[in-house]
């Protein structure tokens, strides 16, 4: 990949925040569905709020990418698929996940939503990028404790997948 145009990605717990989002620059949001996100208690969104969101970003030529980067006990894996479709129908431009499963169960379900890996899955090397790479998986979001020298030889040995890199501590 050369070329590539860096992507300012903020969180949007809220319809509110991903506007201050967009209005400040923001070229994509992530926002995590409901019961299946980490940070639950900072989400503020309902599926219906997912719709709006994504069709406001749309209509900015703006990124929306949904979150789903739990690690499923047994007990969620019927719900998640209960709701993957409706969140497919949604279109979101990447769903950003964690769980190898729940990554298998929507690669299998719906191969046209890209999979970008959450930092959640604490991916540190090239060869595990090669791995998801392997997989199906479009973008990985490096681990936060990685040094630029590492990140820089990570894209040396795998330069055909894009790398996502927080620029930022956690909020």
């Amino acid at each position: 990949m050369t070329n590539v145009t860096p992507e300012l990605l903020m969180p949007a717990g809220s319809l509110e925040k991903m506007r201050v989002a967009f209005a400040y620059g923001a070229d994509a949001v992530y926002a995590g569905v409901p019961f299946f996100s980490l940070r639950a208690r900072e989400n503020e969104f309902s599926t219906e709020d997912v719709e709006i969101g994504i069709s406001e970003a749309r209509s900015k030529n703006k990124k929306f990418y949904l979150t789903a980067n739990i690690f499923a006990r047994n007990l969620k894996i019927k719900s998640y698929a209960e709701n993957l479709k409706s969140w497919a129908a949604l279109r979101p431009d990447a769903m950003i996940m964690s769980d190898p499963g729940l990554i298998a169960m929507t690669k299998e379900k719906f191969p046209e939503i890209p999979i970008h890996l959450s930092v959640q899955a604490n991916c540190m090397n090239w060869q595990a990028v090669k791995f998801w790479q392997s997989i199906g998986v479009s973008r990985i979001i490096l681990s936060r404790e990685l040094r630029i020298e590492e990140v820089m030889e990570i894209r040396q040995r795998v330069p055909d997948i894009e790398l996502e890199a927080f620029v930022h501590g956690s909020v």
